[in-house]
Parts: structure tokens; C-alpha cells; sequence
């Protein structure tokens, strides 16, 4: 047989996912461990959401739907990004995915052309550098400061003749941290003045403590060249609903819904009515998540602290960042081996000398975990 793809071959494997399924063969066979590792809420979604889906199916909402989302979800979108986001919007603007990811991934193969540079601000989730591959583009990495986790002047040695498009992610997975103004306006000049596409993942943006959440798409001059893509996984527990959309120029969605024609059509119809739901109905549900997490969050940070760990500004999503000495890799390999506590390794964020610790976890579950982590410290 040829070989398959020398392309998809230069790819590496989700680390993120590679983790949490080496924790669950641990498990299967017999062994307890505590799942640290992967961004997901432990709640389950919301009944009214859930109770829209199943009245959906009821009615026989199994159907191809519109390519671009159904329009009521669609609708709810424009209005929500207009309302709270503050970026001017409208239905034709918008697009629904199967999942913030999709969105991301069709962004990418809307904007790059092969040899086109997509500058990705480390540390950074693992999925953008393949989205910008598969596209055809390359990945240009920045790191970002590692005591502020913000954006400086340095990112403008970065941009060439050959960048097209800038992919920012706040709050930040897997830091926590959150852009502030200042960075978020660097990043709009560059755009501006280098006509760059701006890519701004704010699948986090619920989930904040103590901070304000901004969106670059509302900054002067941002409008037609920003991508603002999001989801409802992490602020509504509804990672396995595969539900996420985009917002941008007419063209530019335009584009994005060429590759959703011909690869997944569109998203789940009935799943997409609790979609409706999640943004129309009440959101007391997301408070008192985002509360429960904040509680998580100060436990975890303070067991931190005492075990001399210093970690990133964790203002925003459910994660404890922490520096450690040594191999990172090791380490994480080491905590989930030796003390059954799945964690993920700064260097799969293309910034070594890390852990990610995912705080979504019952407070039983965390005490345990920060029990046997201290017990290698």
C-alpha cells in the first residue's frame, strides 16, 4: 500500500486526549485514579436544556437542518455577541459548528493558503498548531511572558510578509490567565496595521474570577477582521453536545460554511434546539457552576502555595497552572503512574516547565489529589 498522508503524518496526536485515555485503561483495569487532565465540567447539563433536546426529538427534529445552524440557535447567536459581547451582528454573520474546535479548524481553511503564517501566543491549547497545519498554513509560536501571561511589543518580530492571521485564546487554555486591555489592543493595532486576521477562541469566557471578560471582535477598527468563535461545552456542561459557532464578516463566514457543506453539513438538528435553550432560558445555571469552581479554584490554589508551587494568574476557566522543576513530561508521567493523579504536561502547550491541573472535579476528588501530589513534593 503507498503511504497515507505525509501531511496528517507531520501531525502529532491531541496529548490532552492521549492522557485521559491512558487514565481510563488505568481505571478499567481496577486502578483509581483521579482525572485532573481533561477541560471538561463535571456537572451535568442543565435540565432545561436537556428537557429542549428531548421535546425537539419528540417532534421529529432529526432532519437535515440549514447548513449554517437552524435559525432560531442562529438568531439567539447574533443577539447574544450583540447584547454581551458588544461586537455589531447580525444572522448572516454567524455560523454554528460541531463544537467551538470545528469552528476553529474552519477558520483556519477559511483564512490561510498554503505557506500562510497563523502566530499562536504560547502557552497555547493543543489543537490550534494542527487546525493551521491541516489548513495548510504554519504555525508561528510567541511566548507569552511567564509572570504576566500578557502580550508585548516582542510580538510584532513575529509578523512577516507571510502572516495572515493572529489566533489569541481568553481566558487562556491551559493558564487561566486572561488578556487585559492593553494586550488585546496590541494585538487589534498589529491587525490593523498589517492587515492580519485576528482568531480570538473565547470558549472560557463565563468562567472568570475576579476579572472582566473582553472581546477583541468589539475593539475599533476589529469588526471585519476578527473571528470570534465559542461554544456552549464549557460554560453549560455540554461538552458531548458538540455545539459551538463563529462570528464574523459575511465573507468570512461565507467561506467557513463552504468547508461545512461539504464535511459535516451541520451540526446535530435537535441537539442545536438546546442550543436555544441554553442562551434564551436562564442562566442562573452558569453562576452557580462558575461559583462552585471559584470555591474549587481557591482550595486548589492555596494547596498550591503550600507545596511551594508558584502557577500562572488563574483568573479565568478551571485550571491551576503550575511551574515545576524538571522534565515536565516525567513529572506528569510520574504523578499519574506513581500516585493515580492524570495531569497534563506543560510541554503539550508548547511551553515546558508546567503542569495543567483541571480544578472540574469534585472537592472529595481534589483533597485526594492534592493529597498524593504532595507526597512526591
Amino acid at each position: 500500500m503507498r503511504p497515507l498522508s505525509t501531511k496528517l503524518a507531520a501531525i502529532a496526536p491531541s496529548a490532552t486526549i492521549e492522557i485521559t485515555e491512558k487514565a481510563r485503561r488505568m481505571q478499567a483495569a481496577g486502578t483509581d485514579v483521579i482525572s485532573l487532565s481533561i477541560g471538561e465540567p463535571d456537572f451535568p447539563t442543565p435540565a432545561h436544556i436537556t428537557e429542549a433536546c428531548i421535546d425537539a426529538l419528540r417532534r421529529g427534529e432529526t432532519h437535515y437542518a440549514p447548513g449554517k445552524g437552524i435559525p432560531e440557535l442562529v438568531k439567539a447567536v447574533a443577539e447574544k455577541i450583540e447584547q454581551e459581547n458588544r461586537i455589531p451582528c447580525t444572522a448572516d454573520q454567524v455560523i454554528v459548528g460541531c463544537g467551538a474546535k470545528d469552528s476553529i479548524y474552519e477558520a483556519c481553511e477559511a483564512v490561510l493558503s498554503p505557506g500562510d503564517e497563523a502566530i499562536i501566543l504560547d502557552p497555547s491549547w493543543v489543537s490550534y498548531e494542527p487546525c493551521v497545519q491541516i489548513a495548510g498554513g504554519t504555525a508561528v509560536h510567541h511566548p507569552l511572558n511567564d509572570e504576566t501571561f500578557q502580550v508585548d511589543d516582542s510580538l510584532l518580530e513575529k509578523v512577516t510578509n507571510k502572516t495572515r492571521m493572529i489566533i489569541i485564546n481568553t481566558p487562556s487554555n491551559p493558564s487561566g490567565a486572561i488578556l487585559s486591555r492593553e494586550s488585546l489592543q496590541l494585538v487589534a493595532d498589529i491587525c490593523q496595521d498589517h492587515d492580519l486576521i485576528a482568531l480570538s477562541d473565547e470558549i472560557y469566557e463565563k468562567l472568570i474570577y475576579g476579572k472582566t471578560h473582553l472581546s477583541i471582535g468589539s475593539f475599533q477598527g476589529m469588526e471585519e477582521r476578527t473571528i470570534t468563535v465559542n461554544g456552549f461545552s464549557k460554560a453549560y456542561a455540554m461538552t458531548g453536545w458538540r455545539l459551538g459557532y463563529a462570528v464574523s464578516s459575511k465573507e468570512i463566514i461565507g467561506y467557513m460554511n463552504k468547508v461545512q457543506q461539504h464535511t459535516i453539513s451541520h451540526p446535530t438538528t435537535f441537539a442545536m434546539y438546546g442550543g436555544v435553550a441554553a442562551l434564551k432560558g436562564p442562566q442562573i445555571c452558569i453562576e452557580e457552576m462558575r461559583a462552585e469552581f471559584e470555591k474549587r479554584r481557591a482550595f486548589v490554589l492555596k494547596k498550591m502555595e503550600e507545596m511551594g508551587l508558584s502557577y500562572a494568574p488563574a483568573d479565568g476557566a478551571f485550571y491551576a497552572y503550575v511551574k515545576v522543576e524538571g522534565n515536565d513530561a516525567d513529572i506528569a508521567n510520574k504523578w499519574l503512574e506513581k500516585g493515580h493523579v492524570a495531569v497534563t504536561h506543560g510541554s503539550a502547550f508548547n511551553h515546558p516547565g508546567w503542569i495543567r491541573v483541571s480544578y472540574a472535579a469534585s472537592m472529595d476528588r481534589l483533597e485526594e489529589a492534592m493529597r498524593r501530589i504532595s507526597a512526591f513534593l
